[in-house]
């Protein structure tokens, strides 16, 4: 082994390791004035809580799977096993389950307070008015459940005061959703963010690769570029100095089917034209995408990294740096929500939080692409597949 090789391959074993050690527990700001996350009652009654989505999208549902085993973890759902649903992507039967048949003194999922946008404009606008209307008009509504940027954009604003907890935002900060990282801008809003999670997966992905040419599928708005991260592969990009091979798919006022068919011409369009691909957050990415695009891939001999986690890594995609089935995020929302409902600001809880990584590798398409691992990452892999 040449020095220059040694050198390179040492310092990979220290990121490596740094991702593993340092954060293999969740790691976010400390709550300063220490607010209690035990269950409390809103005087003699239960606390309300509502539901807004942009639309039908995998992610919104293990979040808010992940929020309720987190409350129930804390005390404030008894224990209960939540039935496995039909569509994952679906949120309304899992949210009616919430409404009747969870066990709580202290909270209760209002099922009349379920809004979703479907991911069509005009239907989002229409939302958001009867979302506002019932906040401020009825009142009954004591915390809001904001999932995705559309949601978290419609309520984040000065019309109207009820706590929200804005979950599974790619970036809030980039889609203008908070004012900062440490400041929400709204005494009623809290979002979590990861303000370098992209940029270590990018860093992680280049170090191992060394790619000159990144292929990215995204939809060409505010949005679309925040869900695919795509201002932090920009600045690895300059960081790094391989290029960025864009190509434009639609994420939202769009059919489902029309979405899938647009990610998948991309990533076909791609495997002939770069060696790595970032596979990102798109509503058109579903499984059965996913297991289509990955031999389009594999035949080009093309490198990939999921963005979204070991879910796309059991499926075929080459590595990802991923959560234990969403556990430590959700108990991070679920103490945000437990601090609101003692008394907390959400504007001035802590929205910094690092998700602990674990690397995951599917070996066989690491056979198929002829790309050899380095030795250090199997010493330290949590998860592979076959």
């Amino acid at each position: 082994m040449t020095h220059k090789v040694f050198i390179k391959a040492f310092g990979l074993l220290l990121i490596l390791l740094s991702l593993n050690l340092i954060n293999s527990v969740a790691v976010y700001a400390q709550d300063e004035k220490n607010y209690s996350t035990k269950p409390v009652k809103k005087g003699e009654e239960r606390w309300r809580i509502g539901y807004l989505e942009a639309g039908k999208f995998a992610d919104y549902q293990m979040n808010l799977i992940a929020i309720v085993n987190a409350l129930m973890h804390l005390g404030w759902i008894e224990e209960q096993e939540i039935p496995p649903q039909s569509d994952n992507t679906d949120n309304k039967a899992l949210w009616h389950w919430l409404a009747n048949d969870i066990q709580s003194d202290y909270i209760e999922f209002v099922e009349d307070a379920y809004w979703s946008s479907n991911w069509k404009e005009d239907v989002r606008m229409q939302t958001k008015q009867a979302v506002l209307k019932r906040l401020n008009e009825t009142k009954d509504i004591d915390l809001m459940l904001a999932l995705g940027t559309w949601a978290a954009l419609d309520l984040a604003n000065n019309e109207h005061s009820v706590a929200t907890v804005a979950a599974s935002v790619a970036d809030a900060l980039q889609s203008n959703i908070i004012k900062s990282v440490d400041d929400s801008g709204y005494d009623h809003l809290h979002a979590k963010i990861d303000p370098t999670r992209n940029k270590r997966q990018l860093r992680l992905f280049h170090d191992i690769i060394n790619f000159n040419q990144l292929g990215v599928v995204y939809e060409n708005s505010v949005e679309g570029r925040s869900y695919s991260a795509v201002h932090d592969v920009e600045e690895v990009s300059q960081e790094r100095g391989f290029s960025i091979v864009p190509c434009y798919a639609q994420f939202s006022d769009t059919p489902l089917e029309d979405a899938k068919k647009q990610v998948l011409d991309c990533y076909t369009e791609l495997a002939n034209k770069v060696n790595a691909v970032y596979v990102t957050r798109h509503r058109g990415l579903t499984p059965d995408v996913v297991e289509q695009i990955v031999p389009i891939l594999n035949k080009k001999k093309v490198r990939s990294f999921s963005q979204q986690g070991s879910r796309d890594v059991i499926l075929g995609v080459l590595m990802s740096i991923a959560l234990a089935g969403h556990k430590y995020v959700g108990a991070f929302y679920a103490e945000t929500v437990a601090k609101i409902l003692n008394g907390a600001k959400p504007r001035d809880l802590p929205q910094v939080f690092e998700e602990p990584p674990k690397i995951a590798i599917n070996i066989t398409t690491a056979e198929k692409i002829g790309f050899e691992p380095p030795i250090e990452i199997y010493g330290i892999a949590d998860e592979i597949y076959r």
